[in-house]
Formats: structure tokens, C-alpha cells, sequence
């Protein structure tokens, strides 16, 4: 389920006739490109909102990490099929959540994707595929089910020795709300937390415009088709453009369905618009692998969710309920 995302590209306009401007800075976060932008009437105060949203975010990454070995999310991972590991609440309660993620799209989303084992290679070093039996083997310890939570005790248990979790397909989208929430509680007006592509608005622009988003056709980078405007909620876009291996004319996208090993197909973008950047994040992974079809169904069973589907032939799809300014 490890996901690679291409930036949105964000139309931020300011003029000289409002007081407050945007400010931004770009720097590498949880291992990937933030973009921070808010709206102040100073610079000074504008880093000081900047500077308690890395805090923020970073204090999210000491949290989930598993590349750090003090980490509770690593100390959940050592006791695997040992024992249960008590953790704070707000790991426990996304731990929870990612949970409710993986039962409402049939285990398309599962944070335990993370003891898959890695036999598939997108660097170009791959010439064969690798068999059934690798392939059903390398997903033996995946599974949703196998991650026992006691909300009593506050404890989290992997049931498999050598059963892993991992939060890349969640955890950014989850920073992106948490630094929004904070800056808003600190009277911040307007913003944006660009996540590699897992964004978060709120507010306006200081002309009193919507923030607007241009979805680009990966097949065709260099021209948008079309622009949104998104108020106060988040957008999170996934692509496979540019990892991914072809065997036998089928096309396989470096994302992988947990339930079977296989790569998913058919799909190079997904779009999910939604109230919060962590369900857009984790719902944009799961239409890869549940499929365009399937995908599309769920998401109009949703409230307030919408998606954008590129199919890997350029094909457009849509949900019921989002409404498309062609460029």
C-alpha cells in the first residue's frame, strides 16, 4: 500500500490591497516536502504560526514512526506476538480509526500492509514476476484482524510474531488536520498544509477568494483539466505514474492490495476530497486497489467525500455529487 504522490498544484493569489498576505515555506517533514502557507498581516507573526506547525507535525512523527526505535508505534512492533503495549490515547484512537478505515473498504486499507513482504521491485531492476506462492506468502502476516485493541487497558497488541504497522498511507493526511487544528486554535484565519499532496484548507484567500486546486492528468502533466475550489477541507491526490512494471501488457501500479500481494491496475490517479485530509489520504490508497467500479460506489455511499479517477488509458471518472470546471 506504499503510495507515491504528485504535488497539487495550489493558485495562490495575493494583492497589495488587503493587509494580510500569504506567507509559505517549504521544508521536508515525516520524509517528504511540506508546504505551509498561512495567512498573516506580518511576517514575524506568520513564522511564528509556521514554526508551531513543524512543531506540531513533528511531535505526530515521534509519534508514528516506525524508523524510530523510541517511537510507541516501534514498541508496539517489537512486542508482536509477545505482548500488549499500552500508548497514549491519540496513537491508540488512530490506530482505532485506521481500523474502522480498513472494515468500510473491505481491507483494501490495512496499516498492518506494513509486514508485507517486499518482492516487488519499481526500479527497473525487476525482469520477471515473482510466483503465486511469493506472492501469497509475502501478505501471511497482513491482516486488520490480527491488531487487538483494548480500549480499557489502552493497549495495542499485533497478534503474529513479526507482524508490523506502518502509518504511510495515513499519517501525513492525519499531521496535515492536527498542524490545521492547532494554527486555527491560535487565531489563524486562513491556510493551507501541503503534505506532498496530502492537503488541508481552511479559511480564504486574502481577497476574499476560495482556495482553488488544478487536478492535472498525470498522461498529461503540463495542462490541467480542471479547477476547484475547496473550502475548509482537504484534498489528497495518489498517482502510480511513475512507479510501476508491465508484464504479460498488464500494467502493475507499485500499489498493492494487502489482501492479495498483487499490485493494483487500472487506475495512474485518484483525487479524494473530504472533510479531513486523514480519511482523503487512507480513502485515496483504497480506490487503487478496490478499482474504478468498486471505488466509485463506495465513495457515493459517503457524505461530504468526493473523487476523481484517472484510468490508465486517461479516462475521467467521477462521483455523483462533485461538480468540475473544465479549464
Amino acid at each position: 500500500m506504499k503510495k507515491h504522490l504528485f504535488l497539487i498544484v495550489i493558485l495562490l493569489y495575493s494583492t497589495q490591497l488587503f493587509s494580510q498576505q500569504i506567507h509559505r515555506k517549504t521544508l521536508k517533514l515525516m520524509g517528504s516536502r511540506f508546504d505551509i502557507s498561512v495567512v498573516a498581516n506580518d511576517t514575524l507573526k506568520a513564522s511564528y504560526y509556521i514554526n508551531l506547525a513543524v512543531e506540531e507535525i513533528s511531535r505526530i512523527e515521534k509519534l508514528i514512526s516506525s524508523w524510530d526505535p523510541n517511537s510507541q508505534t516501534s514498541e508496539i512492533i517489537r512486542n508482536a506476538g509477545i505482548q500488549p503495549v499500552k500508548v497514549d490515547k491519540e496513537l491508540f484512537d488512530l490506530i482505532e480509526r485506521s481500523i474502522a478505515i480498513s472494515k468500510l473498504t473491505d481491507g483494501a486499507f490495512d496499516i498492518s500492509y506494513a509486514s508485507m513482504d517486499k518482492i516487488w521491485k519499481f526500479d527497473g531492476s525487476m525482469k520477471t514476476m515473482p510466483s503465486e506462492k511469493e506472492i501469497k506468502e509475502s501478505v501471511a502476516k497482513v491482516g486488520y484482524n490480527n491488531i487487538i485493541l483494548d480500549k480499557e487497558n489502552q493497549t495495542v497488541f499485533l497478534k503474529l510474531k513479526g507482524m508490523k504497522i506502518g502509518f504511510g498511507a495515513i499519517g501525513k493526511g492525519y499531521a496535515a488536520d492536527k498542524a490545521k487544528t492547532l494554527l486555527i486554535s491560535e487565531g489563524v484565519v486562513a491556510g493551507i498544509i501541503n503534505a506532498s499532496g496530502d492537503m488541508n484548507t481552511w479559511g480564504k484567500q486574502p481577497n476574499g477568494d476560495d482556495w482553488k486546486v488544478a487536478i492535472t492528468n498525470p498522461l498529461n502533466k503540463n495542462n490541467a483539466f480542471a479547477l476547484l475550489p475547496i473550502s475548509n477541507s482537504a484534498v489528497v491526490t495518489s498517482g502510480d505514474y511513475e512507479k510501476y512494471v508491465n508484464f504479460n501488457g498488464k500494467r502493475y501500479s507499485h500499489i498493492i492490495d494487502p489482501r492479495t500481494g498483487y499490485p493494483a491496475s487500472d487506475i495512474i490517479s485518484v483525487s479524494v476530497f473530504a472533510p479531513k485530509a486523514e480519511l482523503a489520504d487512507a480513502l485515496a490508497t483504497s480506490i487503487f486497489v478496490m478499482g474504478t467500479e468498486i471505488g466509485l460506489n463506495r465513495i457515493n455511499q459517503l457524505k461530504n467525500i468526493e473523487c476523481i479517477i484517472i484510468d490508465s488509458k486517461g479516462g475521467i471518472h467521477t462521483s455523483n455529487n462533485i461538480n468540475i470546471n473544465k479549464i
